[in-house]
């Protein structure tokens, strides 16, 4: 169970070409990845990569499911790094092979002797070159959604399968007391505290978990904190210095000093299609169908909580209702191998009702960032220091010596669950983007760690670069203020990074924003963020319309990152990623007791704004652009919010009640 979750592909995992590439008898070329296909189109990115890197037409490559059967274990799909480490691995295996079949002398690849070590030295192609990549190809994975066609776990169909149900009730729990079995026709499986119900049709399954849950009686845990936010505060387990640059005499120099606090709420992934899996258990193997985005670290802790031999269990990936992030995928998944158990070699399709998903699923954690900052007389920075409180950011399976899964703390032989942790800098967790990249001489960044949560939290997109770049780029308005200039001139003048400053100046030449007329409850404002502080770069230009109610009426984004292999899969990216944050922004809190979208509402179709995208390009190495606008996109409708009423809300999601009380303050 040490095993990291997350890894860069070192050199040598390109040396495994079987593993990777297959060229099959019909004279496709097959690909086998360990990134799983989640609507962010990685199949058809990855897919131009190697028909770019053998010469192979584009038609001719096919990107298998990943299973722990046959893939390379590359990890969790997550942090925008398929690109960057998967699609790196791969094109290295392709340039190998293009090698090898150049020193062998053969006509195509589907002559070559099984290929099983590539030359250590084989060139790449030149960017240069390229006709694939950088091009709109056509995603892989749409038409069969266009047609109707079965794509989904939730469509697997197999021979002899039942349907189940878990019961747990709408809160956490310490044990289950007592449940009264005596009329329910479905099969009951109890282990311990784990409850659940087998039926040959799904309707009589869903019946029969009711009658169950109704039924049932169970210890509750402690009850919920009223300030989640204080409570945070209060209960810190470790203070971790994340960045320190002192410089004591610059900040003498300092005139005036600038403090805020800011605080982001929990927020559920909101999978419109509820978690689900499906297992069958025949003798000593397990198989496991998922939209798991770690399939060899579900694979791994499935096979310690069930006593299993690692090699005796094979977990497939299917598409599920996209989350971006940690749901209730990998724990429905224990759920259906537990009930599969009690199939008699049948395989069981469990999927979670929508209360099941809201009450169960982890969160993204709640934050709160508190900032301070010193002036200049020139109203330069001098000084900064960002206080962080929060609990991990990462509670997935296979990352730590214990289990994460729900059920493995319910069942008879309980183990003690791992808390949520946090993934070391520089991608970070709680403390992702907590860093400014701002030139500031004197910084200290700290992480107030929150050990033991009574609520469970993990990876939601972004993680904590969401908070932290709403709170950092608030803040640089605030200051921009404070020193008497523009906020697109504060941000220039305290950045050297060139691509950084070539994606501000590029949105704010986009949107227009020296021409923006003034009117009556309308204002735009300005987010930027580098994404881990490595990764993409993204400004990004809100604008709204507060008169009645706080409205997204467009925002314009400049990204850059690096080499785009599908220019249109990035702006698709780009465009979801800001959306999903405006979402965040203007609605989504979650609080005990929310079991459906009338407790926690989302962005309707009705209220999606225009999202003009730009990206620069440039020969840099590709980086992912899914998760890089969160943060910006957050900061910028704050900002534009300010900037329409000259009030500063401080508190997500920006509801129009927090609004009141601004203005009232």
């Amino acid at each position: 169970m040490n095993k990291p979750a997350d890894r860069s592909l070192a050199p040598a995992d390109t040396g495994r070409l079987p593993q990777r590439v297959h060229f099959e008898r019909d004279g496709t070329v097959s690909i086998a990845t360990g990134k799983v296909e989640l609507g962010q189109g990685i199949f058809t990115a990855l897919a131009q990569i190697a028909a770019e890197e053998l010469g192979v037409p584009l038609e001719k490559i096919r990107v298998l499911p990943p299973s722990t059967a046959y893939s390379p274990d590359e990890g969790v799909t997550a942090g925008s790094l398929s690109i960057q480490d998967a699609g790196k691995a791969l094109r290295r295996t392709c340039a190998a092979l293009r090698a090898l079949l150049e020193r062998s002398g053969g006509r195509s690849y589907w002559e070559l002797d099984s290929p099983r070590e590539a030359p250590g030295d084989a060139p790449e192609k030149s960017p240069s070159s390229y006709s694939v990549v950088g091009t709109n190809a056509p995603r892989l994975d749409l038409p069969a959604k266009f047609a109707g066609r079965p794509s989904y776990v939730q469509d697997l169909g197999l021979s002899g399968l039942l349907h189940g149900r878990v019961v747990r009730p709408p809160h956490p729990y310490r044990r289950l007391i007592d449940v009264d079995t005596s009329s329910t026709k479905a099969k009951v499986v109890r282990d311990g505290s784990f409850l659940a119900v087998l039926a040959e049709r799904e309707e009589d399954a869903i019946a029969a978990a009711k009658r169950l849950r109704a039924r049932a009686t169970w210890e509750p845990a402690p009850g919920m904190p009223r300030d989640f936010h204080a409570w945070l505060k209060e209960h810190v387990a470790e203070h971790l210095v994340v960045k320190q640059n002192a410089a004591p005499e610059r900040t003498r120099t300092a005139v005036s000093r600038v403090q805020a606090s800011y605080r982001k709420a929990f927020i559920a992934h909101g999978s419109i299609g509820p978690s689900c899996a499906v297992a069958r258990a025949q003798g000593d193997r397990l198989e496991v169908w998922t939209h798991s985005q770690g399939i060899f670290n579900l694979r791994r802790e499935l096979a310690t909580v069930l006593s299993m031999r690692e090699a005796n269990v094979v977990v497939t990936h299917m598409e599920g209702a996209g989350c971006y992030g940690h749901n209730g995928a990998d724990d429905v998944a224990l759920d259906a191998a537990l009930l599969a158990r009690a199939a008699d070699g049948r395989p069981v399709k469990l999927q979670w009702m929508r209360d099941d998903e809201f009450a169960w699923e982890p969160l993204g954690a709640a934050m709160v960032v508190d900032l301070e900052a010193h002036l200049d007389v020139a109203g330069n920075i001098v000084s900064w220091r960002h206080d962080l409180y929060s609990n991990g950011h990462a509670h997935r399976p296979g990352r730590a010596d214990k289990p994460t899964l729900v059920a493995a703390g319910h069942i008879s032989s309980a183990f003690e669950l791992a808390p949520a942790i946090n993934p070391p800098l520089p991608a970070g967790g709680a403390d992702r983007n907590a860093i400014p990249l701002y030139d500031v001489p004197d910084l200290l960044v700290m992480n107030h760690y929150v050990r033991d949560m009574p609520v469970r939290s993990s990876s939601l997109r972004s993680l904590g670069a969401y908070g932290n770049v709403f709170a950092i780029e608030s803040f640089i308005d605030e200051l921009a203020l404070a020193a008497g200039a523009d906020p697109v001139e504060f941000r220039l003048r305290h950045l050297k990074d060139a691509r950084a400053r070539a994606v501000i100046e590029k949105a704010v030449e986009a949107s227009g924003w020296g021409q923006w007329r003034s009117a009556e409850g309308r204002g735009h404002g300005i987010g930027f963020a580098r994404y881990k502080n490595l990764g993409a770069y993204s400004a990004v230009v809100a604008e709204v319309d507060a008169a009645r109610e706080l409205r997204v009426t467009r925002l314009v984004v400049a990204v850059d990152a690096g080499l785009l292999i599908n220019p249109d899969g990035a702006a698709n990216q780009i465009e979801g990623g800001c959306i999903q944050a405006a979402s965040w922004t203007l609605k989504e809190e979650w609080r005990p007791g929310a079991l459906g979208w009338e407790d926690y509402p989302i962005l309707r179709f009705s209220e999606v704004p225009p999202v003009d995208v730009h990206l620069l390009k440039n020969a840099h190495p590709p980086v992912g652009a899914g998760e890089c606008t969160m943060g910006p996109t957050a900061a910028a409708i704050a900002n534009a919010l300010h900037h329409a009423l000259g009030v500063r809300v401080r508190e997500l999601p920006l509801t129009a009640e927090r609004i009141v009380r601004a203005i009232h303050a």
